[in-house]
């Protein structure tokens, strides 16, 4: 960046002195002695000096081209590194537009600041700074009337600066927010058709739109103003100095070669002027884009490695031991707890039940477990050991989750499934992740895979959509179940499934993962039956704990939830529905 921007500044002091070169012509050969000689070597000299500059300009992309994109690549690696850092809650607020835009847009809009706005700026201040001392040397009263023409510039530049700003951030706000309707409506595409609202979405997409398009507009518009501006008064200030240059020449108290120098270093000043106003904007657009990135960036996690993190312990005989001590959650408002004060403890190698009630706090309690969020009070232990005090890399090694709305990304069906494994050196070799691959599926009955095209090759696209709800759903538990974890949390990843189906996968589950402790977040009658306990959550609770059977006899409330559960259980064949 400092070579192309010495290289920049060079070629301008150049263009400079082409004028100077000029004035020696016209005061010299010209005007005197009329040599030929003379007037050649002062065109070679000009052309010299248009060579060496224009040689300079390419050596200024040069330079500035890795530098500028080395520096947009560093500063997406950092944001999406740390959006990987935030927690669910920042991603809950967040829209993937706002984020898109952040990390593509913005960081574009820097890039080009760099290489260009920022050099230029900085070229063509120097450019006038030093224009307009060669015009005040070489005929001052006319360099005064030019300069005098820098006051109404300043003032109106100020103005500019301000107004712009305001306007540069509400536009990048607003594409922000048209990018995520258009991702919004895209990954609800299905839901627009089927339900016909196709023209609801394309109003409301056309009305964003049109807030955009009148934001850019009055955006162009301000800079308009100021580029008139910065155009006339340059010239008019030329004008007047024509005239009064002419008066001075003909009284002979300027020199004719003066003249013509003062008038060509005015020819190349007043391009840089005129350019100011776009270099200006493309700042204060830069100023914009780092100010939204850094609202990102600048956002800290709440979950976060110790500064001086234990190792997992040794899991028992049986598997390893969860407990739950006192925990309570509250969001950031902090108005009602999720969950206050619940003591809960997952036995080795055993399946705990969770029911509760819609809004009871169940999938906030499965959350603590690998720690996607952190108990406001209380504490979670793995193994007698304070969650927090592990490192998150090995605490979500040993705990495996599969949630309700399974997320499959655009790979193939054994990347997806194989996902949570190490790579390199320190995973398993490929016929160790073969044999992992196919116990997977066994185990989540996702035998549909042979029948794909390419088989366990065959990419499932963007987030899974091409497969059916229970396809997605037993991909997502296969992926959950090939890591072999500690402990396995399930988020009722088998809603999409028919009972008896559920009933062969839980019961492979109990065969492969014998020594795992699970935990299973339950919505349906048929998941609390196949579990060795039960846990009943009851207004961010736990008010009892045991067997089915026991829960029946004795907890009115469960027996409440299991009504509640049954009239909603959907008994329908997935595959048949699909």
């Amino acid at each position: 960046m400092a070579l192309g921007t010495l290289a920049a500044l060079v070629a301008s002091l150049i263009a400079l002195a082409v004028p100077q070169v000029l004035r020696e012509l016209v005061n010299g050969p010209l005007l005197t002695s009329g040599s030929r000689t003379g007037v050649v070597e002062a065109a070679l000299l000009v052309l010299a000096l248009g060579v060496a500059e224009a040689v300079l300009i390419w050596s200024r992309r040069v330079f500035v081209a890795t530098p500028g994109t080395t520096v947009e690549a560093t500063m997406r690696l950092d944001l999406f590194r740390h959006l990987l850092e935030l927690p669910l809650s920042f991603h809950d607020r967040w829209s993937t537009g706002q984020l898109l835009q952040r990390a593509m847009a913005d960081l574009s809009t820097v890039r080009r600041w760099l290489i260009f706005g920022l050099l230029m700026l900085v070229v063509s201040i120097t450019t006038v700074v030093v224009g307009v001392g060669l015009m005040l040397w070489t005929a001052w009263p006319l360099g005064l009337v030019y300069l005098a023409g820098a006051v109404p510039v300043m003032v109106l530049s100020h103005r500019f600066g301000g107004e712009y700003r305001v306007i540069a951030r509400r536009a990048r706000d607003q594409a922000g927010g048209l990018a995520g309707r258009v991702e919004e409506s895209v990954h609800g595409i299905r839901v627009l058709k089927a339900f016909g609202r196709g023209d609801d979405a394309l109003g409301d997409f056309t009305r964003d739109a049109e807030h955009l398009r009148g934001t850019e507009i009055r955006k162009a518009r301000t800079l308009s103003g100021l580029t008139l501006a910065l155009g006339l008064i340059p010239e008019a200030a030329t004008a007047v100095s024509l005239v009064l240059g002419v008066w001075l020449a003909s009284q002979g108290a300027v020199s004719v070669g003066a003249l013509v120098a003062f008038f060509a270093t005015a020819a190349v000043v007043n391009a840089p002027v005129e350019r100011i106003g776009q270099l200006l904007a493309m700042t204060l657009d830069a100023r914009t884009a780092t100010d939204r990135y850094l609202d990102v960036l600048e956002t800290l996690s709440d979950v976060q490695d110790p500064p001086r993190p234990v190792d997992p312990p040794a899991p028992g005989p049986r598997g390893s031991r969860v407990e739950l001590r006192g925990v309570g959650f509250s969001h950031d408002n902090g108005e009602r707890p999720v969950l206050d004060g619940v003591d809960l403890v997952l036995e080795p190698g055993c399946t705990t039940a969770l029911v509760g009630l819609t809004g009871s706090g169940k999938t906030t309690l499965a959350q603590l477990v690998p720690r996607l969020v952190d108990p406001t009070q209380g504490q979670v232990l793995l193994d007698g050991v304070d969650v927090r005090d592990l490192r998150r890399e090995d605490l979500r090694s040993a705990v495996a989750v599969a949630f309700e709305d399974p997320v499959l990304f655009s790979e193939s069906v054994a990347e997806n499934v194989l996902l949570g494994l190490p790579a390199g050196a320190s995973g398993p070799d490929e016929r160790e992740r073969e044999r992992l691959l196919v116990e997977a599926l066994r185990v989540a009955s996702a035998d549909f895979v042979d029948h794909l095209p390419d088989g366990v090759d065959t990419r499932v696209g963007e987030e899974g959509l091409s497969l059916s709800g229970g396809q997605r759903q037993r991909l997502a538990l296969a992926r959950a179940v090939a890591s072999h974890p500690r402990v396995l949390v399930l988020d009722d990843p088998l809603s999409a499934l028919d009972v008896t189906t559920e009933a062969v996968v839980t019961e492979r589950l109990r065969e492969v993962l014998a020594g795992t402790t699970t935990l299973v977040v339950a919505h349906r009658t048929s998941t609390v039956a196949l579990a060795d306990r039960v846990a009943v959550l009851e207004d961010g609770r736990i008010t009892g704990v045991g067997t089915h059977d026991e829960l029946l006899r004795q907890h009115p409330h469960y027996r409440y939830v299991l009504t509640a559960l049954d009239g909603t259980e959907d008994d329908d064949d997935e595959e048949g529905a699909a």
